[in-house]
C-alpha cells in the first residue's frame, strides 16, 4: 500500500480525536465556563452540525481544485477550529469554534477517499478507504483516552492545542506523501453539475443505508455506559477501559471489511448489517455479566466498522460522476445516523422499556438497514441507475491519480463496451 495513505491517517487520527474527546471533557469544560451540562452539551451538537454542512458543500466548491490542496486546506481548516476552541473566552465563541473545527470533517474523509482509491489498483480500494479509517478507530483507543486525560490534568484547553499539533503534523504529512495531482479547472460542472450528479436513486439508497446501518450502532453507543454500570455492574471508573474496547473491535472491523470488500463488497455489507444486528439483539443477555459486557462491546465495534469501507465504496460508485462530493455526503450521512441512533434508543429509554432497550432499538434499525440495502441490490439488478453510475471504470479513474492496473482494467472494459 502507498506510503501517502498514512498521511490521510494522520488526519483522521487527529479528526477522531477531536470528535469524541468533547464528550469525556463537559465536566471541566462546563465548570470552567460556569454553564450547565446540558448546555455543555451542544458543543457536541455544534460540532456535529458543522460535519453535516460542511461535507457537500465544501467538497462541492472544491470540486475544481487539486485534490492534494484540497486536503492540506481542509487540514488547516481543522487547525483554527482547534486553535480557536483552545483561546475561546467563552461559550458562544466556543460553539463557534467548534461549529468551524467541524466543517472541513465530511469533506476531509471524502475527498480522501477518493484519493486513496485512486492511488491503488482496483482490487485493493476498499482496503485503501480502511487503511485511511484506521486513524479514525485508532483515535478511540489511544487519542480520545490520552487527550481526555491531558484535558483532565492540564485543562481542557491544552487539549484542543494538542489537536492542533496533531493537525500540524498531518499538513506536513500531507505535503510530503500525497503525489500532486492536476486542478480540475477544466471540468464543465460547478456547483451546481455536481450537485445534479447525486440525483440518483441508487445514491440515495446507499446513503439510506449509511443512516440506518450507523443508527444502529449509535442507538446502542449511545448509552453503552448505564448499560455497562446499571446492567453489567462495573464501576464507572472502569468505562473508559471498556469503552477502549470498542476502539480496538472498530480497528479489527475496519480492517477486516476493507479486506474483505475487496473480495465482494455487497456481501461484506450484508454480512456486516446481519452481524451487527445480531449483536444487538444479544446485548440485553450479554450484558448480565462483566465479562460477556466486555466482549459485547467489542463485538459491537467490530460489526459496526465492517460495513464502513462498503458503504463509502458503494457510494462513490454509484456517483462516479462527482466522486468527492458523494463521498463526502456519506460522512454527513455517518454524523444524521449519530444524531437520529441516538435520539431513536432515547426514547426506548424513555418509554420506560429497560437500560438494555436502546440495542433492541438499535437492531431493528440494522434490520431497517438490511432493507435498504436489498433495495438498492434489486435496483442495481433491473439495471437503473447506469447512466448516474458512469462507465464501470469511473470508480477507479478520479482526480488524476489513475494507476497503471486502473488504466489498463479501464481499456480492456472500454473495449469490450465498443
Amino acid at each position: 500500500m502507498p506510503l501517502a495513505l498514512l498521511a490521510l491517517a494522520v488526519g483522521a487520527f487527529g479528526i477522531g480525536t477531536t470528535e469524541f474527546v468533547m464528550m469525556g471533557l463537559l465536566p471541566d469544560v462546563a465548570d470552567d465556563l460556569h454553564i450547565s451540562i446540558p448546555a455543555a452539551g451542544h458543543l457536541v451538537s455544534a460540532y456535529a452540525l458543522g460535519v453535516v454542512i460542511g461535507a457537500p458543500l465544501l467538497a462541492a466548491l472544491t470540486a475544481r481544485m487539486s485534490r492534494r490542496t484540497v486536503l492540506i486546506a481542509l487540514m488547516a481548516l481543522f487547525v483554527a477550529g482547534n486553535a480557536l476552541s483552545a483561546f475561546a473566552p467563552g461559550n458562544d465563541s466556543l460553539l463557534a469554534a467548534r461549529f468551524l473545527s467541524g466543517l472541513p470533517h465530511g469533506a476531509f474523509f471524502g475527498v480522501g477517499a477518493v484519493v486513496a482509491t485512486g492511488m491503488v489498483p482496483p482490487e485493493r480500494k476498499a482496503r485503501s478507504v480502511s487503511l485511511m479509517f484506521l486513524g479514525l478507530t485508532v483515535a478511540n483507543i489511544a487519542g480520545v483516552p490520552v487527550a481526555t486525560l491531558v484535558g483532565q490534568h492540564l485543562g481542557w484547553r491544552a487539549t484542543f492545542l494538542g489537536v492542533s499539533v496533531i493537525g500540524l503534523a498531518a499538513i506536513a504529512s500531507l505535503a510530503l506523501l500525497i503525489p500532486h495531482d492536476r486542478a480540475h479547472g477544466a471540468a464543465p460542472t460547478g456547483l451546481r453539475g455536481e450537485l445534479a450528479a447525486l440525483r440518483s436513486l441508487p445514491v440515495w439508497l446507499a446513503l439510506g443505508t449509511t443512516v440506518a446501518g450507523f443508527g444502529a450502532l449509535f442507538a446502542a453507543y449511545s448509552y453503552v455506559t448505564p448499560m455497562l454500570t446499571d446492567a453489567a455492574g462495573y464501576a464507572e471508573t472502569n468505562v473508559t477501559l471498556l469503552l477502549a474496547l470498542f476502539g480496538v473491535g472498530a480497528t479489527a472491523g475496519n480492517l477486516l471489511g476493507g479486506r474483505l470488500a475487496d473480495h465482494s463488497l455487497r456481501g461484506t455489507l450484508f454480512g456486516g448489517l446481519a452481524a451487527l444486528g445480531a449483536v444487538l439483539l444479544l446485548f440485553p443477555l450479554l450484558m448480565r455479566a462483566e465479562w460477556s459486557a466486555a466482549l459485547a462491546v467489542a463485538l459491537l465495534g467490530m460489526a459496526a466498522f465492517i460495513t464502513g469501507s462498503p458503504l463509502q465504496l458503494m457510494v462513490m460508485e454509484k456517483a462516479a460522476a462527482a466522486p468527492s462530493l458523494a463521498s463526502s455526503a456519506n460522512q454527513a450521512a455517518f454524523n444524521l445516523a449519530n444524531a437520529g441512533g441516538a435520539w431513536i434508543g432515547g426514547l426506548a429509554l424513555a418509554a420506560g422499556f429497560g437500560t438494555t432497550s436502546p440495542a433492541l432499538a438499535g437492531a431493528a434499525l440494522a434490520v431497517l438497514g438490511l432493507g435498504v440495502a436489498s433495495v438498492a441490490w434489486a435496483v442495481d439488478r433491473r439495471g437503473e441507475g447506469v447512466a448516474d453510475s458512469g462507465s464501470g471504470s469511473a470508480g477507479w479513474v478520479v482526480a488524476g491519480y489513475e494507476t497503471p492496473a486502473a488504466q489498463e482494467t479501464s481499456a480492456a472494459v472500454d473495449a469490450v463496451r465498443r
